[in-house]
């Protein structure tokens, strides 16, 4: 670890342990609310899909007959399924028309692997340099805050409507329409096109470089498709168009279109549900001890500074009556001459005088004001002084 890596891990270490922990229970503490809002959608989420049915694409249309007495949001709760079959262009069934299925413009065509698919997803992702420069603080300060900022990655999708169709389904005209509007879930895409480019360096990226900017070394091309006539799992909402099934998105779900069956989702959705369990109670046990820390630390502390107040009143006390005592008998002396009065109140007569340097200069509440000050000088030669003495003349 460089000396920069280590002044920012001290920093942070700082950050995380001032007032006593109390910053590091509250980070903890958000954590772990996090954590428990994720438990919570991902238990719910596991719910319903071991309620959903799980149903082949010709058994979708016994729905249309099912639960018609019942309100939408009841029909739209109890229709989530989980359909699987071969994945299909739209096209090829539009019409019944056999011909399509020789058209090119049925189907995309991947430029890399002439594979023909409903998706082509292209990803350019650019690598950066490691190294640090001249001025390689600026660079660690990014890697903290801007690294994320910076846009890495140019992906396009391009996607044609898509259906899923049971095996050997030509002689079955029974099909499900797909429904990609509003879907921001992951793709069970299939690589098939995967390579690193390098990019030539010039003077002016170089000398970038060197006072802290990053400078691109290479571009990594990768392309993936979602074939035809590859299995996947559609789990959604079913509507019906025209009579025609229809498969939308449900936001409340983490999965849409995926390679695995419904037992494989449901095993991974307890899995998940298990960690994030489990982490919620740890995490929120360590926040719980150290904000407990920081409270009884900062009680502790409270109690002390009142135990210490409560000790010092009498003193003061005792000391302000002293004060007043002997204020009481240097006003009653009447007039005094200039020279004899106090050189710090001008009002008192002079009575005290400074060890050791002996000046007679100040009355008897200036001396003992001086003397509590944090390093006591006398006010005419600017001595250090260690006590004072009250003079009586008769």
């Amino acid at each position: 670890m460089s000396s920069h890596d280590h002044d920012v891990a001290s920093s942070l270490y700082s950050l995380a342990t001032s007032y006593d922990g109390a910053v590091l229970g509250a980070a903890l503490a958000y954590a772990a609310i996090r954590i428990l809002r994720g438990f919570r959608s991902t238990y719910k989420a596991l719910r319903r899909v071991r309620a959903a049915r799980s149903l082949r694409v010709s058994d979708l249309r016994v729905l249309l007959h099912e639960d018609r007495s019942e309100s939408s949001d009841q029909e739209q709760q109890d229709r989530l399924v989980i359909v699987r079959g071969q994945v299909e262009a739209k096209s090829a069934v539009d019409g019944k028309n056999w011909k399509n299925f020789t058209n090119n413009n049925s189907a995309l065509v991947s430029p890399e692997s002439s594979d023909k698919a409903v998706i082509i997803q292209r990803t350019q992702t650019f690598i950066y340099n490691e190294w640090r420069g001249v001025l390689g603080w600026c660079t660690d300060i990014r890697a903290i805050f801007g690294r994320s900022w910076t846009k890495r990655k140019s992906t396009s999708l391009r996607t044609v409507p898509f259906v899923l169709v049971e095996g050997g389904w030509l002689p079955s005209p029974d099909y499900a329409i797909v429904n990609m509007e509003g879907s921001e879930h992951p793709l069970p895409l299939t690589t098939v096109y995967h390579r690193l480019q390098p990019i030539e360096v010039s003077p002016h990226t170089f000398l970038l470089a060197i006072f802290g900017h990053e400078c691109p070394v290479g571009v990594l091309d990768e392309e993936k498709v979602l074939p035809l006539g590859k299995n996947i799992s559609a789990i959604g909402i079913c509507n019906f168009k025209n009579g025609i099934p229809e498969i939308k998105s449900c936001e409340d779900l983490p999965y849409f279109l995926t390679e695995m069956t419904k037992d494989q989702v449901v095993v991974d959705l307890a899995g998940k549900t298990k960690i994030l369990f489990w982490s919620c109670i740890v995490i929120s046990s360590l926040s719980l001890g150290a904000l407990s820390y920081c409270f009884f630390r900062n009680w502790n502390r409270w109690k002390e500074y009142r135990s210490y107040r409560q000790s010092q009143q009498p003193t003061q006390a005792h000391e302000s009556d002293t004060d007043s005592q002997f204020g009481e008998e240097e006003e009653v002396d009447g007039d005094i001459p200039d020279g004899q009065l106090c050189v710090i109140c001008l009002l008192r007569r002079r009575t005290s005088a400074f060890n050791p340097c002996g000046h007679l200069v100040c009355c008897y509440r200036c001396a003992i004001s001086v003397e509590r000050e944090v390093s006591p000088k006398c006010p005419i030669c600017r001595m250090a002084i260690r006590s004072s003495m009250r003079i009586y003349t008769s």
